[in-house]
């Protein structure tokens, strides 16, 4: 990670810790807030995959794959943008989808990752693991409207946190002869 990477990731992490405590704090705008982040960053990341599919992806090996992911999220990121009119169960239901997959992707990484012999895996192992349980949490708490916001915002603090720790953290080079 260069040293503008570090910058703008410890950037972003004040400014998700920042809205997230707004969400926290007004709950009515922070519901509107998290819908529009929620649709706008799966938008980017379609979109910024789009753009690699057309300008190397599509001459690589394995390209394609960027070309479906890319539509993928682009189509996810219209689709919650369109959930503003819906009641709040149905996107409580949707952030249960979103945190449980996210969850049991990011075990699954460090799974893998541990097989390689990695050493740092615990951090990434917790943020697996915090994503499933707030996936258990938006289960048991899905008939309180507030439970939504609160529940975003918490994912919101700690994969912020995460983001900041990771920034400073010492990076590894692997030299293959």
């Amino acid at each position: 990670m260069t040293n503008i990477q570090k910058i703008n990731n410890v950037v972003l992490g004040i400014i998700s810790i920042a809205v997230a405590i707004y969400m926290i704090i007004d709950p009515q705008d922070g519901y509107l807030l998290m819908l529009f982040i929620l649709s706008f960053s799966l938008a980017f990341r379609g979109l910024k995959e789009l753009f690699y599919f057309f300008t190397m992806g599509r001459h690589m090996v394995g390209g394609r794959f960027s070309l479906y992911k890319g539509v993928f999220l682009l189509d996810i990121g219209f689709f919650t943008g369109s959930l503003i009119d819906i009641p709040k169960t149905y996107v409580m239901i949707y952030l249960v989808i979103i945190n449980a997959f996210a969850g049991l992707v990011e075990i699954l990484r460090v799974m893998e990752t541990r097989r390689y012999g990695s050493k740092s895996w615990k951090l990434k192992f917790s943020h697996g693991i915090i994503n499933i349980l707030l996936a258990v949490f938006c289960i048991v708490f899905i008939k309180h409207q507030r439970t939504v916001i609160l529940v975003y915002a918490l994912g919101l603090i700690y994969s912020a946190l995460i983001r900041i720790v990771s920034a400073f953290r010492k990076t590894a080079f692997i030299f293959i002869q």
